[in-house]
């Protein structure tokens, strides 16, 4: 190993090229810093090269092989596609590569100093950067750890399978399951069990855990699952596996105890995820972890230590997603360069890309009851929504959760075409606390899918117009009363 002689001066170094690290680095750079971008791998990190955009491409993929028939019903004369998993493994990396070619582009248009290599803190302000033989010495001023998590085997997996598959290999296989047991509750999970019983794999969905999805929208989701035959399965105590070479199986007992025994070709799970700071060095200048690993920071992103920062993943708030990274990307960023911005994950949404797909915001019902409020509901079938009719998308539904007195909206949830896109409205809804005739007072274009949420909050007083009623009398629970109309 070769030591440089030279001490590099930066303004603000940042480890982890993923969408947080370099969301940060070009929004320091355009501030005026001067700005070093430490990734060991690729730029735009496991979410563009292995997670984010790959599990999406597949959940795109298997929301057009759903609208084949409709296309039929719309008078298109075609047979019944295969999926050529080459084809979409190809078309895959040619995105990936795109979008990875582009964020390079922009960091170099915003002089972004981008390094590749391993990082070390060597003190509270120098950072060794390890490339092969080289080995060079960063002085900093500030820096922002941007690592994020790696994916590994849960507990009760007692070693590594050929069979079992992590989210990192799930895009990558090379030929479809014959029976793919799911083995997670997470987000996914809950994808992967969809794309792969459209490109026609058998399925079984294990869920481990609970849902946190609200009520309303999981029993749709589970009617949606039934529908594609896939097959769910609540709550594992005792699980054991075993491995063949050409089967896994499974033996539990589920949260009925009845016991469980399962075969599958492949068994995917998400597992559990570890975040990447062991190489960092950090225990010996201040920076505050939980028991986990993952670093604690303030609404500025910062750590107990002032100057380092630490955003997405690897940060102990909120949960791993890249839109929690990339809003304390930028926030760390313009805190260090002065401003005074703040990262309030109070109202991040939550994104499910399934067929259909899930968007959810703020309080479920379930939720609500638990705080003893005295809430009221109003739900919309997109069933009656025109532009889903016409478009094929009838599956579906807007669910409203509003504070009874004060009529501001607590929570929005919805499982159906457009939900995704509808999230940013939802998400600003609630930022500025809106009430029931804040939705009311604007024009939503007709047909639209717009018009579902509008239905859902004229539902809660009884007065959508294109469903009829029948949640006339208030509902009680122990601890408050619940207003249905």
């Amino acid at each position: 190993m070769v030591v440089g002689e030279m001490i590099e001066e930066r303004d603000l170094v940042i480890i982890g090229g993923g969408p947080g690290g370099y969301t940060a680095a070009i929004r320091a750079a355009q501030l005026g810093l001067s700005v070093t971008l430490i990734e060991k791998d690729q730029l735009g990190g496991i979410c563009l090269n292995q997670g984010c955009i790959p599990s999406k491409v597949w959940a795109y993929a298997a929301r057009k092989q759903s609208e084949i028939p409709h296309m039929k019903q719309l008078g298109f004369d075609m047979e019944s596609p295969k999926l050529n998993l080459d084809q979409l493994l190809t078309y895959k990396s040619n995105v990936t590569e795109q979008l990875r070619k582009g964020v390079e582009s922009l960091c170099q248009g915003n002089q972004v100093e981008v390094i590749q290599g391993k990082a070390t803190f060597t003190s509270e302000n120098k950072m060794g950067v390890e490339n092969g033989h080289q080995f060079d010495i960063y002085q900093f001023k500030k820096a922002i750890i941007a690592t994020g998590c790696t994916a590994t085997l849960p507990k009760s997996f007692s070693h590594n399978y050929e069979r079992v598959v992590l989210s990192h290999d799930i895009f990558r296989l090379k030929e479809l399951p014959n029976h793919l047991i799911v083995y997670g509750s997470d987000d996914i999970s809950l994808e992967v069990a969809i794309d792969y019983q459209s490109f026609g794999s058998q399925v079984t969905l294990i869920l481990p855990d609970a849902l946190t999805l609200d009520p309303s929208i999981e029993k749709e989701l589970m009617r949606v699952f039934k529908k594609k035959k896939i097959k769910v399965i609540k709550g594992v105590n005792g699980l054991s596996i075993e491995e063949t070479d050409d089967q896994v199986q499974l033996e539990f007992t589920d949260d009925q105890g009845k016991e469980r025994l399962i075969e599958g070709t492949h068994l995917y799970t998400s597992g559990m995820r570890k975040p990447n700071v062991e190489e960092l060095g950090l225990a010996r200048f201040g920076v505050d972890q939980i028991e986990d690993g993952y670093i604690v920071v303030n609404h500025h992103a910062q750590t107990s230590n002032p100057n380092i920062y630490a955003i997405g993943d690897v940060t102990a708030e909120g949960p791993a997603l890249a839109v929690k990274a990339i809003k304390q990307g930028k926030v760390a960023a313009e805190a260090i360069a002065g401003g005074n911005p703040e990262a309030d994950l109070t109202f991040l949404p939550t994104i499910i890309h399934t067929t259909p797909p899930i968007a959810s915001v703020g309080l479920t019902e379930t939720v609500a009851k638990e705080h003893g409020l005295e809430y009221q509901i109003g739900e919309f079938s997109l069933k009656a929504n025109g532009f889903a009719m016409l478009s094929g998308q009838k599956e579906g539904l807007i669910k409203v959760v509003s504070d009874a007195k004060t009529e501001i909206i607590l929570g929005i949830h919805m499982i159906g075409s457009g939900a995704i896109e509808l999230s940013s409205s939802f998400v600003q809804l609630l930022e500025m606390a809106a009430k029931e005739e804040d939705v009311h007072f604007p024009n939503y274009a007709h047909p639209s899918m717009n018009e579902g949420l509008l239905e859902a909050v004229e539902a809660l007083t009884g007065h959508s117009i294109h469903q009829i009623d029948s949640k006339k009398k208030p509902h009680t629970s122990d601890s408050h009363t619940v207003k249905i109309r």
